[in-house]
């Protein structure tokens, strides 16, 4: 009898191993050789545009494109970095608070106000290099969202104006979305009645735009890691 249970005792083990693995699985308990990576931290610093004025927040610019940027399997905390009616003076005054939140990735879209202002452009361009400096200086990579001006502020403004964004981009060696609003500025089915703040199908077709410079910033930041 003593040698029957010596000779069962290794099939005992081995199915004993077995259903213990089976449920380790099943309950989500078994160890694997890769942990799940961390999201990535993305702070959209802006005005209304990204604070998601007049919208609820499901279609915040910010809520949008973290839900886009998990659907694709690439992990994101976008965090709402937007105050209506911001200037570029303005986002420079916060941005060592806004940093504070430690994001690895900054979608930088200021500028809008500013010309909607009549500012002097080269202001602009100081208080955004400012603040990209203020970024790289911690370690974030920026993707630059810029603006255009319209024709009505006269075309020596507009030519300084939309100067700014892609002069501070070669710079800087930064991701540049020329801009925001393409597809969207001027298009009344895409704004909310005021025709400047985009409503919740103006704010899918910004991600959609925005999406490549945001996933070409995370293979950036990923590579230089």
């Amino acid at each position: 009898m003593a040698g029957l249970m010596r000779s069962m005792l290794p099939s005992f083990t081995l199915l004993t191993f077995r259903i213990t693995a089976a449920l380790l699985l099943c309950f989500g308990l078994a160890t694997t050789p890769t942990q799940a990576a961390e999201p990535i931290r993305i702070l959209a610093f802006g005005d209304s545009l990204t604070a998601g004025y007049g919208l609820p927040e499901a279609d915040t610019l910010t809520a949008r494109l973290a839900d886009a940027l998990n659907k694709m399997g690439r992990p994101a905390v976008v965090i709402n970095g937007g105050v209506s009616g911001d200037t570029t003076a303005d986002g420079l005054t916060r941005i060592d608070w806004a940093l504070a939140d430690k994001p690895q990735i900054m979608i930088l879209a200021l500028g809008a106000n500013d010309m909607l202002r009549g500012l002097d452009p080269k202001t602009t361009r100081a208080n955004l290099e400012g603040i990209i400096e203020k970024a790289k200086a911690a370690d974030v990579e920026i993707v630059l969202a810029g603006m255009l001006a319209p024709p009505n502020l006269g075309s020596e403004y507009k030519t300084a104006f939309d100067a700014i964004y892609p002069e501070l981009a070669k710079a800087h060696n930064l991701l540049l979305m020329p801009f925001l609003l393409q597809d969207v500025a001027q298009i009344s089915d895409l704004n909310q009645g005021d025709g400047i703040h985009p409503n919740g199908n103006g704010v899918a077709v910004m991600v959609r735009n925005l999406l490549p410079y945001v996933t070409h910033a995370m293979d950036r930041m990923e590579g230089a890691s």
